[in-house]
């Protein structure tokens, strides 16, 4: 049996206090706890504690301090429970105090993978150029239940991908001015497959895009290329022969018969 001596106030933490014993051997410290654990026990000077109650409290203030860890890892942002879990392992916090902490936690609504991968969609859909497959993959990786995500990547509508798809493409079409159309749709359609979009949607917004070619734009671009590959080859070969080479380096890039054919009868001529 042991009493307590004195309390004070740990100088960094006000909320936190150094309790001190005299087990018959003369005062000495025993053991520190959090406030609501003062409260709690109603801990005070003159009071007796045997080791079972020493103890008891100090485990209770070690699960206090971890949740208080978990309560400000959520104060950023929402989390999942394996992102709880996890931080909790990482902090070395004792495998049955982290079961007691996320059923509290689940208790008082503060974690709920449900609410997490409904609001976590509807930020990606409106602050990135991620489509749903993508989305849905982040949401797996964070821990969130198949079932959840499925609930939640629905929200995420034809028309929705339709929208972000389309910008994202026009943004990406305008950038690349100097490769053929058909080039540029090629890749299009593998930067918007990349971004986790749906086949049906990026074949909607390439389809779209082909309505809207530019033919003063393709014959620039063409113009650009060509003279880049009659450069390369003018040195090595003539006639027909630099013509085939020509014909054959502007059709890999995706430029149509008519087009190569118009810039070499306009070489000709010069």
């Amino acid at each position: 049996m042991a009493k307590i001596t004195r309390i004070t106030t740990q100088k960094k933490h006000k909320d936190r206090y150094n309790i001190f014993l005299d087990d018959g051997n003369g005062e000495k410290y025993g053991f520190s706890v959090d406030e609501a654990i003062l409260i709690e026990y109603r801990l005070r000077k003159d009071l007796d504690l045997d080791d079972a109650t020493i103890t008891a409290l100090i485990q209770k203030d070690t699960l206090h301090k971890s949740y208080t860890l978990a309560i400000n890892f959520l104060s950023y942002r929402m989390r999942t429970k394996k992102e709880i879990r996890d931080y909790l392992v990482q902090k070395e916090v004792d495998e049955e105090h982290i079961a007691q902490i996320m059923d509290k936690l689940t208790a008082e609504r503060l974690i709920d993978d449900r609410q997490f991968a409904q609001s976590f969609v509807r930020t990606r859909m409106q602050t990135s150029n991620k489509g749903p497959m993508l989305v849905r993959k982040e949401l797996l990786q964070k821990g969130v239940d198949e079932v959840f995500a499925a609930e939640a990547i629905d929200m995420y509508t034809f028309d929705v991908q339709f929208e972000k798809a389309s910008k994202l493409a026009r943004k990406k079409l305008g950038s690349s001015s100097k490769k053929s159309f058909r080039q540029q749709i090629q890749q299009l359609q593998g930067t918007l497959m990349q971004k986790g979009f749906s086949g049906d949607v990026v074949k909607e917004v390439t389809a779209e895009l082909e309505h809207e070619k530019d033919d003063n734009a393709e014959w620039e671009a063409l113009v650009k290329q060509g003279e880049k590959v009659l450069r390369k080859h003018e040195q090595k070969h003539s006639g027909f022969e630099l013509e085939q080479k020509i014909k054959e380096a502007l059709y890999r890039k995706g430029f149509t018969i008519d087009l190569i054919n118009a810039f070499l009868d306009e070489k000709r001529e010069d």
